[in-house]
């Protein structure tokens, strides 16, 4: 897969034809073209502005609402490591946030500086670049409560600082750039007692475990939810509950959910996800919009 376009240097890691498998939560799919982790924001500047225009750039965070189909990503894949994962207190109330930080330790340092506010992304499994690009929510609350500002790298380099306002919110989605990366982020919460946050978080840990398929490879919220229901509830009075195609089903758990209970391709995955949006449609009316992200290419 790897072509003859002239890939510029970097002090970062760059691998030809990484498997992403391996990355995402499904297990399933095929390799990226390039896999860049780079050392810095400065690295991944550099390199963005060296490369040709027409090679596609992506940012993968924990690979959680993600399939990546069977033949893999063009371009490069973008993965920020440990050096943009640290969190740091700016004030009483508020957290700046590297791109590659998870929502566990958002949320961690958030309750240890008696931020409150946060807790809720103890709850989605991904990322601060991906939580501000999708505008990450569950139990009531989302990213453009808490979001200050972000700091993105342009396709051609360039750094940039966006206010929320910039980002056009709205449910599971921004206007924010297509290759443009999240490298940081400023949230800000509200002053609260450590004690009562932990036990929001807590409070939310339960009701995951008991609602969802956790220990499973799966992909998380595969549908928004519409206005006015739950995805969930309309897949299931579909008759979708447990539904399979080849080693792909959907959970019987939390019918949001796809599973790859072993061997499934992504292929699998995704041709499982529309014949349950098929369904719903014939049983409901209603055309269920993914939420997890596809990218790259089919076999054939």
């Amino acid at each position: 897969m790897t072509s003859l376009v002239e890939i510029p240097s970097v002090r970062g890691r760059l691998q030809a034809d990484a498997p992403l498998a391996p990355l995402v939560w499904f297990k399933s799919g095929g390799a990226a073209q390039w896999l860049f982790e780079p050392k810095d924001v400065e690295d991944l500047q550099d390199f963005v502005a060296d490369l040709d225009p027409a090679v596609p750039v992506m940012a993968l965070g924990l690979g959680s609402n993600l399939i990546v189909r069977d033949g893999g990503v063009p371009g490069v894949v973008v993965r920020l490591g440990k050096a943009f994962a640290q969190v740091e207190r700016l004030d009483s109330t508020s957290l700046h946030c590297g791109g590659g930080a998870s929502g566990i330790l958002v949320s961690s340092r958030a309750r240890d500086h008696g931020i409150g506010g946060i807790e809720f992304l103890r709850s989605i499994p991904g990322t601060v670049g991906g939580f501000v690009r999708m505008n990450g929510g569950a139990y009531g609350r989302e990213v453009k409560d808490i979001l200050v500002d972000c700091e993105v790298v342009l396709r051609t380099g360039q750094r940039m600082t966006l206010g929320a306002e910039a980002l056009g919110y709205s449910y599971r989605h921004s206007e924010l750039a297509d290759q443009a990366i999240v490298v940081a982020a400023t949230f800000r919460g509200h002053e609260d007692d450590p004690a009562a946050i932990q036990a929001e978080m807590d409070r939310i840990a339960q009701s995951r475990e008991e609602s969802q398929p956790l220990r499973s490879r799966t992909g998380g919220s595969t549908f928004k939810n519409p206005p006015g229901t739950k995805a969930w509830q309309l897949i299931d009075e579909a008759g979708c509950r447990g539904l399979r195609v080849g080693d792909a089903q959907v959970s019987e758990k939390h019918c949001n959910f796809l599973l790859n209970l072993g061997d499934a391709s992504s292929a699998d995955i995704e041709r499982l996800g529309e014949e349950v949006r098929r369904r719903v449609l014939e049983h409901s009316g209603v055309t269920l919009e993914w939420e997890i992200q596809r990218v790259g290419v089919g076999h054939g």
